[in-house]
């Protein structure tokens, strides 16, 4: 079968097997080429006759995973324009369904909807439209050039929102009912998502995976970044929108070179501590204040929210390069003094695993910093939200993963098949079956299945076991007060 649905632009036709109808590459915003390059997304091109929705869209400039996290992670490449897209499954014949709105992840620099770990068959099947969405990523949405608009990649995302708004009635969606969910720079999208005036009631609840609202660049050191991209690139600042893309991207990856080789505060400013170049920028207009200051005020106040992390997040990026074996105290004791933790804090770390390495407590506690921490201060900001911790290890590279960064997603989203890179080739499908039905659950209801944080600091644990634990390793929670 193929049902064709009628768009703010024009008609789309989509393939429907197994009971769900899929719609692939739909533009949501004009391709930001030409005049649109580096402006707020305009309104998508209207088109004559029904438009064939069967592929996937192009997909964002990106410069690809590095070695060896190429070989764990699928970089989808799709070329075109027309970038700024959606791909849409639906329950065949839905109507009134709830819908949930995927931003993916990246560290604002890769992903794409297309990844097939994000296949929105699974949630049709269960009852929910699913959104999954495309927006500009590295220097094309979150350069800030001298008179430009900020933070361009966030407003592409409105834009997806908006056009959801307008259209999901038509696939068979509650527009009433719109869950935002997303993952690492998805997840810290949302978080800014919630702090934005042009995002309110736009949606109705959020999901943030491993992400909060705490990565965010000042003015000050945004406007660094464009210049040395200037410096790079070999042009002034006033001639970079007319720069390739694709030499913006190789700009990027030679900064991002420079951050990792020389890390000086006084030329990088918070990338040191964020490890992204390019990350949503604090302008005071599209953005107006460090998102979890805002949320702490109330911005979300009228936003359902579940929040949540994986037990060893960090394992993900000190393993696989074998930055986790290296490790020795002197470095373990270097970055609890760069983040500015009290003498015992490393003790109280190693009570929680005596017998642990430096490196596995220094990717302990830089998951703290980057993930736990920003995760849990959103659920402390914001009254009734629900959290989980994912803390099933992989098998992956010996079991040195641990439970790592990103590889809940295949439990998530019910696509363990597309996602062996992270979980091996025997994952426990009951995990994903618990999961992914949380989800559907909190999206249909705002209601989990588990009560909320509050003040017993109530968390999901989804493991071998699946149990809701009070206060996981509070000792080193309690630490970060005032600092994180």
């Amino acid at each position: 079968m193929h049902p064709e649905v009628k768009t703010t632009a024009g008609k789309v036709r989509g393939w429907t097997a197994d009971g769900v109808a899929r719609f692939l590459g739909i533009p949501y915003a004009a391709a930001p080429f030409g005049a649109n390059r580096f402006a707020p997304p305009a309104p998508a091109l209207a088109w004559d006759g029904v438009r064939d929705a069967w592929e996937h869209g192009p997909t964002a400039p990106a410069p690809g995973y590095p070695p060896p996290m190429d070989q764990i992670f699928t970089a989808m490449v799709v070329p075109g324009e027309e970038y700024l897209n959606v791909n849409v499954w639906a329950p065949d014949a839905a109507e009134g369904a709830p819908v949930m709105v995927w931003i993916h992840g990246g560290a604002f620099v890769n992903g794409s909807n297309s990844v097939p770990t994000y296949d929105g068959t699974a949630f049709a099947r269960d009852g929910v439209v699913l959104v999954g969405v495309n927006y500009r990523l590295g220097a094309e949405g979150f350069l800030l050039l001298p008179g430009g608009t900020a933070n361009l990649g966030l407003l592409d995302q409105v834009a997806a929102l908006r056009w959801v708004q307008e259209n999901i009635a038509a696939f068979g969606g509650d527009p009433g009912n719109v869950t935002v969910f997303g993952e690492s720079a998805g997840a810290m999208s949302i978080g800014s998502l919630l702090a934005m005036p042009a995002a309110d009631g736009l949606f109705r609840r959020a999901v943030l995976q491993s992400g909060g609202g705490h990565h965010v660049l000042s003015v000050a050191t945004a406007a660094r970044i464009a210049g040395y991209v200037a410096d790079e690139v070999g042009v002034s600042l006033e001639e970079l929108p007319q720069v390739p893309p694709q030499r913006l991207v190789e700009a990027q990856q030679a900064l991002a070179v420079q951050v990792q080789t020389a890390p000086d505060p006084a030329r990088w400013g918070e990338v040191i501590a964020n490890a992204m170049v390019y990350e949503p920028v604090v302008d005071g207009d599209v953005l107006p204040d460090v998102p979890i200051r805002r949320i702490t005020s109330g911005s979300a106040s009228g936003v359902d929210l579940l929040v949540g992390s994986t037990r060893d997040e960090h394992r993900l990026f000190l393993a696989p390069s074998g930055a986790m074996d290296r490790a020795t105290d002197a470095v373990l004791q270097a970055v609890a003094g760069g983040y500015g933790l009290p003498g015992d804090a490393l003790d109280k770390y190693r009570v929680v695993r005596p017998d642990a390495s430096p490196g596995v407590l220094l990717a302990d506690m830089m998951t703290d910093w980057f993930f736990r921490i920003p995760t849990i201060r959103m659920a402390e900001a914001h009254a009734g939200a629900y959290v989980y911790e994912f803390d099933w290890a992989s098998p992956v590279l010996d079991g040195s993963l641990g439970s790592c960064h990103a590889l809940e997603l295949g439990f998530v989203f019910d696509t363990l098949h597309s996602a062996s890179g992270l979980v091996g080739h025997e994952p426990p499908q009951e995990l994903a079956d618990a999961m992914h039905r949380a989800w559907v659950a909190f999206a249909t209801t705002g209601d989990p299945g588990w009560e909320p944080y509050g003040r017993e600091r109530s968390v999901r644990h989804f493991g071998t076991t699946v149990e809701t634990v009070r206060d996981p390793r509070g000792d080193t929670r309690a630490i970060w007060e005032g600092i994180r």
